[in-house]
């Protein structure tokens, strides 16, 4: 398909670049976070300079029968962001503003997290985005998105109000609650590369107060206990707390090292520490923390604070949700499984974690969006990391490890996934990802992408 294929037709089209295999604006454009990936290459990557370029490319690679597919940050943690065809990279669209007045920003297809709060902090105001800055605010959007703030704030799709979208053929247009409205509904959770290329976004922000964080670690002795208060405290905490909970090993031995072993809570509540230390109260009276730091913070600083500091390179999550807290039996699966982490070279490690949901999020009709996930108390990610350090084997049982913690957890959560943690070893993807609301999305596909142009293994319609 795209062998032989002279790009130099393309590149008079475009006001952007062409790259090919071999010169440095390839390898910027094509690079993917989860390094596991980085042998998947395309065949050419346009570095559009505006929406008319991406809309060029797409007919282009069309004419040519090229695989085509939009890439921003390459977050997808199955490498789905990179095709063995055509790259439409969108990083130069990055034009990021916010209106004061009326709480809207509006995002270009290529705005980091990072362009969205410089954008909005001058305004003291916020909607829900994740905590890592070069992740795209688009591909966040689409497959839901959540952080520390979206229990009070709703999903980063919930903030959406418009988007302006490139189809399959060309076409540009808006979609709204107005205009378009079912695939309004589709990009409010549906998944990203679904249904076009989304160039620009318009989310509602809301004014944002100061918070306090905290950061608590016990002994790993104490991890059920806390395991078990600390899921009781965030059900019966306001909109206003977020939390989440970790149990991680690390490590290079041929089993997880005991000194390794870490339970977590971190997490933020907007309001002063005195109330936040109240909340926390359950969990701190069942075991002392090894170390302790709850500080009121602006949201800003607090934003730094919290950022997502993952080392990357490979590895490979696998998520689920649970309705109600796990139980003593739950519990004590998850820690066994962590407990046998096989070790690997990359300082991520292994484990589990518990990102507090409801509030907000919960309060919006499962099928309102295409975010069917709104019944749950949790979202529980499965973790396990390498490098190349790290041999065949035990690549191998790491991966194995992680399948058998999923597994043996499977009695205890819904049996659902988080379709931003995209998991290419999910044989139900389309249940558990979208649930009943993956019939409609068929059909908005069927509608706005008839031939399957945007294509990849665990795409709509596949």
């Amino acid at each position: 398909m795209a062998a032989g294929v002279d790009y130099s037709a393309l590149a008079r089209e475009v006001e952007g670049r062409v790259f090919l295999p071999g010169s440095a604006g390839f390898r910027v454009g094509s690079r993917l976070f989860n390094t596991r990936y980085r042998d998947r290459a395309p065949s050419a990557v346009v570095t559009a300079a505006h929406t008319a370029d991406v809309r060029r490319a797409l007919v282009w690679a069309r004419e040519q029968g090229i695989p085509v597919v939009a890439r921003n940050g390459g977050h997808s943690f199955a490498g789905y962001s990179v095709n063995e065809g055509l790259v439409i990279d969108l990083s130069r669209l990055t034009q990021t503003r916010a209106d004061g007045s009326t709480g809207l920003v509006v995002a270009g297809g290529g705005a980091k997290i990072s362009h969205v709060y410089d954008a909005m902090q001058p305004y003291e105001m916020v909607f829900s985005t994740g905590t890592s800055p070069t992740v795209g605010v688009a591909g966040l959007a689409l497959g839901g998105g959540a952080a520390f703030a979206a229990r009070r704030y709703g999903l980063t799709a919930d903030a959406l109000v418009e988007t302006t979208v490139v189809l399959a053929d060309g076409s540009v247009v808006v979609a709204s609650e107005r205009e378009n409205p079912d695939l309004f509904w589709a990009c409010k959770g549906g998944g990203g590369g679904n249904f076009g290329i989304n160039v620009s976004l318009t989310f509602q922000a809301h004014p944002v107060p100061d918070v306090t964080t905290f950061h608590l670690t016990w002994k790993w002795a104490d991890a059920a206990a806390v395991l078990e208060a600390g899921q009781r405290m965030v059900r019966q905490a306001p909109d206003d707390f977020a939390a989440r909970l970790g149990v991680w090993t690390y490590g290079t031995g041929l089993g997880a090292i005991r000194d390794n072993l870490e339970v977590t809570l971190q997490g933020q509540y907007f309001g002063p520490a005195s109330a936040c230390l109240e909340i926390l109260d359950p969990v701190l009276a069942v075991a002392t923390p090894v170390t302790r730091d709850v500080t009121e913070r602006t949201f800003w600083e607090a934003n730094k604070y919290m950022v997502h500091a993952t080392s990357g390179d490979q590895f490979a999550l696998r998520s689920n949700y649970v309705r109600e807290p796990l139980a003593a039996e739950g519990v004590e699966t998850l820690l066994s499984w962590v407990e046998r982490w096989p070790g690997s070279h990359n300082a991520d490690g292994g484990g589990a974690g518990l990102f507090s949901w409801g509030g907000t999020i919960n309060r919006v009709a499962p099928d309102a969006t295409a975010f069917v996930h709104r019944d749950t108390l949790f979202l529980v990610s499965m973790d396990t990391s390498w490098t190349d350090d790290d041999g065949a084997a035990r690549i191998d049982a790491n991966l194995d490890w992680l399948n058998g913690m999923h597994a043996a957890m499977a009695p205890h959560v819904t049996g659902s996934a988080y379709q931003n943690f995209v998991d290419p070893e999910l044989t139900n993807w389309r249940e558990a990802y979208y649930g009943a609301n993956y019939p409609r999305l068929v059909e908005v596909k069927e509608k706005y992408d008839p031939d399957g142009v945007f294509s990849f293994d665990q795409a709509v319609g596949s």
